[in-house]
């Protein structure tokens, strides 16, 4: 059933190509006019291009869409009200704020520059906080909106990916409160994991990789070894099939569905359950060191598993 959107605004952010472009199409096939944000640059943040959001507005107008490109950065606040601005200056109204935009600067942490670091939190984190400050207070005021950022797996921890992993944890930790402070104004806030192939994730040697792959496979035959399983698994992940879930929590549907996030990506949808305690100790007048040496391993310590042990020099 088409047009569960119909006369809703949208922007979508980061979405010129992958996920963001998947979430823009199907936002504007589902009725919704959308703003297409994208600024163009590299996987790594440098550069622009106006073409990506050009090509995704195009491709919307193709199929009887509304849409206009805008090429901001996220990172800067008075970009994000320009954003604002132009979905109301355009058509008068803005319902849904898709925050995905993103860049990557993997390195070890030992190894990551001052800029590395800021550079991701600045597109990632702050560009989270830029739209969605102004955005809310339209929302607010019309006691509606819904909002659906980009977190990802990699925040449970990822070895080389410090600044993103902060990055991406912190939108959750933003996502939860945007459900407290906006939820009694009729406005939802979640976060979506994504798993998908794109640009971040498919790097010059995997995609190498992936190719050599495929064509040991189709030499070979046979049975299919883990590393073409693998590939398979990757080839799977088209970013599209991440869409669905974005355009169902903008939905009335979703009305109930407040401050959650989900892992989704290929054939799965799965709900990560709300932190908490796992395990809780008492000691009447407090802990001492003694009494923690004593009791933590048979307690809260009992099983826990070093997940990188050292190794041997």
């Amino acid at each position: 059933m088409a047009g569960r959107l119909e006369g809703k605004v949208a922007i979508v952010t980061g979405a010129g190509r992958g996920i963001g472009r998947g979430e823009a199409l199907l936002l504007a096939k589902e009725g919704a006019r959308v703003i297409v944000n994208d600024i163009g640059g590299s996987a790594g943040g440098e550069g622009s291009d106006q073409t990506p959001a050009e090509e995704v507005v195009a491709e919307i107008k193709k199929f009887g869409g509304e849409a206009i490109p805008n090429y901001d950065s996220v990172t800067s606040f008075e970009a994000g009200e320009r954003m604002v601005k132009l979905a109301l200056d355009t058509w008068g109204r803005l319902d849904i704020l898709v925050n995905n935009a993103g860049i990557l600067r993997d390195r070890m942490v030992f190894n990551m520059t001052e800029e590395e670091w800021d550079a991701v939190i600045a597109v990632h984190l702050k560009g989270h906080f830029t739209i969605t400050r102004h955005a809310a207070m339209v929302f607010r005021q019309q006691r509606s909106g819904r909002i659906v950022n980009t977190g990802s797996e990699s925040g449970f921890g990822n070895m080389g990916q410090a600044n993103y992993s902060a990055a991406k944890e912190g939108i959750v930790g933003l996502t939860r409160t945007l459900a407290l402070d906006l939820g009694k104004y009729g406005v939802t806030a979640n976060t979506i994991r994504p798993r998908a192939g794109t640009r971040l994730t498919m790097t010059d040697e995997l995609q190498a990789a992936m190719a050599k792959a495929r064509q040991t496979q189709a030499a070979a035959g046979g049975e299919e070894s883990s590393a073409q399983s693998a590939i398979s698994t990757i080839d799977e992940l088209k970013p599209e099939l991440v869409a669905p879930l974005v355009v169902y929590l903008c939905t009335d549907a979703a009305a109930n569905v407040n401050g959650r996030d989900f892992i989704v990506g290929g054939n799965e949808v799965s709900l990560v359950s709300l932190p908490g305690r796992e395990r809780s100790i008492f000691r009447e007048g407090g802990w001492d060191l003694d009494s923690l040496e004593r009791v933590f391993p048979q307690t809260l310590g009992d099983g826990l598993r070093n997940p990188m042990p050292a190794q041997a020099k």
